[in-house]
Order: C-alpha cells, then structure tokens, then sequence
C-alpha cells in the first residue's frame, strides 16, 4: 500500500520545495497531467494537487488558460460548479467550430471528431452537454441539404422508458439522485448523463433549489448538500418528550429539562437548529411560509412564556367581554396593574383602544 503523502510535515521549508522541485518543473513546462508527472516524480496525486494549488496555483491557472497576476490569485476559480472546462474548451474548441460551420455539413460529429484527433463520442457528448444548439442546427441544414443519414437522435425510446421513473422522482420528491437511481433500480452515472443530455431544464432548477437551500436546518426541507434536513434517530428519541411539554404546555425550557432529565443547553441547541417555528410560535409569531421555517429571524421576536400568557389570559378574557379600566380588572384578579398594562399594550394594542373607547363613552353619558 502507497504511504500517504503529507505536504506539512516536520520538516523545512526547503526540504518540501527540494521534494517537489522536480515534479514543478515538469508542470510549468510540458504537457504532462498532474498523474503522469506524479508517477515520474514518486509522488502522490493528491499531495502534488494541494502542494500546486498553495504554492503554485498561478501555474495552475496558466494551465488553465488564465494568465493572472501571482498575487491575485486567490479568488479566481478553476473552474464553475458546471459547465466546459478551460481545458476542455480549448481541446474541443477547432471541433465544435467545425460542426456549426456548413463548409463541414457533408460529415457527420464522428467524422468531424476524427479530422481533429478526437474520440466521436467525447465530442458528442460535449455537444449535447454545452452545445445543443448547434446539433439543432446541423439536422435542420443536413435534412436542408439532403445529407440526413436516418439515424435516430435524442433519447433512445427504451433509455426513456427505464428512466421515466427516476425522473418522474427527481421532479416531484427532494430526494437526491443516489437515492432516486437505487430506488428505481437504474445506474447512477448512466441516469446523471441522461438527465445532462435530455432533462437540463430539471437539473438547473434542482441545482438553482438546491443552492437555494444552503443552510437551511428545517426539518424534512432540502438542505444545501441536495440531502433532506433531518436530526439523526438517537436525537429525537432523546428529546421527544421534552419537545411534547414544549409543544403542548407552558412550562419554561429549564422547567422542561428537569422533568425529562436531558441537558439544557442541548435542548435549546436542538430547538433552535430543527425546530426554530415552535420558537416563534411561543414568541406570537407565524413564519410567512412553510419555505420560511429553516431561515426564521428570532432577533426581532419578543420573547415571552406561555406561562405569563396563561397569567393575563383571564383578565383579557374579561376585558374582551366588559371593556372597562384596567386598574379595576387588575384588582378584580389580584393582578399588579402596571404590569397587566405593559402586558396590553404590547400584545393587545386592540384591547387597550377598545377599553378607551369604552371609556370615553362612559364619560360621554356622564
């Protein structure tokens, strides 16, 4: 077994930049890949990789078509989550001009592949992925011009057949793909390439959702790594009953925790990464939308306890029935006044201008 390369061992600085000297030169100036000048040199891949990428990545970026300045380069990036390659936009670049020029019509994408020393499929594939319009365009002159060849293109009727399922599954559930393609019994990669060739509408929204979702900790929504959200089994069995009195009573969190005998600081963790909707419930709050549950501000909610909205419902209760002061509720129900009055007034503003009003009328029939 290959022991594994480290590219921060104890050791000086110059004895790690003598170590890969050899294999820097062969990058900087042949064509070899990273794995062949690896092999040469004795190294491991991946050590090379990440030697390149912190020492040398304004190489890595020359490779890449991208002449830059050594001391910016940090924030450029190879390459997009998606999309050609600089190198294969370059290796493919003669070909795919070739395909969508009429001075060419009369071959076909494999002949065309074949003047460029290039493999058929390799070009067709780059093709579907980045160019689908110039396809397009070759049928219509080729069918024009009287060169079409019967060959059927797009998806194979049986390729439609057996994925149908997986897409079907891919369009209404937020399942990810590894899921979808065990489930339906199909090929991961082959699946990923049909949906790439024939479904790209489905793929950016799913990705465009899927980015959408980048932090987003509700339970049972899309997370940004295209998994379900969901705590592991062994979290909620041990706070399931501590999420029941939560739920239904109004208990606060530390009189919670000492009745089921789990941790406090866990519990409030626990509540605020899957359950932040009962925390603004508690706090008189709704999200805007289901959508909303996994981003919810807390900050701007007042918090309060279901226990102090349990003290001053009776005398709401009665207010609602026989506006009158509140003083005299307060009295009524062995209630300090002024804090019955702060209560009002900052969660029934209705309330208090329904007892003026009352009161001015009183007056008014004095």
């Amino acid at each position: 077994m290959k022991e594994k390369e480290n590219t921060n061992p104890q050791a000086t600085p110059d004895a790690i930049t003598v170590k890969y000297a050899e294999a820097v030169r062969l990058y900087a100036s042949t064509e070899m890949t990273g794995k062949q000048i690896a092999l040469q040199c004795g190294l491991s891949l991946p050590a090379f990789r990440i030697y390149l990428r912190r020492h040398h990545r304004s190489l890595m970026l020359r490779r890449n078509g991208l002449e830059v300045n050594a001391d910016a380069t940090n924030g450029i990036l190879l390459r997009k989550k998606s999309g050609q390659t600089p190198a294969a936009y370059r290796k493919y670049k003669q070909a795919i001009d070739a395909c969508d020029d009429l001075s060419y019509i009369q071959y076909n994408v494999s002949q065309i592949a074949r003047l460029f020393g290039l493999d058929g499929v390799a070009l067709g594939n780059q093709l579907k992925l980045h160019y689908p319009e110039i396809i397009e365009r070759r049928e219509k002159a080729r069918t024009r011009l009287g060169l079409k060849d019967n060959f059927a293109r797009g998806a194979k009727p049986e390729s439609v057949e057996i994925y149908a399922r997986a897409v079907e599954m891919l369009r209404s559930t937020d399942k990810n793909l590894p899921t979808i393609a065990e489930e339906c019994g199909v090929s991961l990669a082959g699946l990923s390439q049909y949906l790439r060739f024939y479904h790209k509408d489905l793929v950016d929204w799913k990705n465009r959702r899927q980015e959408s979702a980048a932090g987003c900790r509700q339970w049972g929504e899309m997370s940004g790594n295209n998994r379900l959200t969901e705590p592991s089994h062994e979290i909620r069995e041990k706070y399931s009953e501590a999420l029941i009195l939560y739920r239904e009573t109004s208990f606060t969190i530390r009189e919670i925790t000492d009745r089921t005998d789990v941790p406090i600081g866990g519990f409030r963790s626990y509540l605020r990464k899957w359950h932040r909707d009962l925390m603004l419930e508690r706090r008189g709050g709704k999200p805007a939308t289901d959508y909303d549950k996994c981003r919810l501000d807390l900050s701007g909610s007042k918090r309060y306890l279901k226990s102090t909205a349990a003290k001053y419902a009776p005398a709401i209760e009665s207010l609602r029935a026989n506006p009158r002061p509140i003083m005299r509720v307060a009295a009524e129900l062995g209630i300090p006044p002024e804090s019955l009055r702060q209560y009002l007034h900052m969660h029934e503003p209705e309330l208090v201008a329904a007892v003026k009003v009352a009161r001015q009328r009183a007056k008014s029939n004095d």
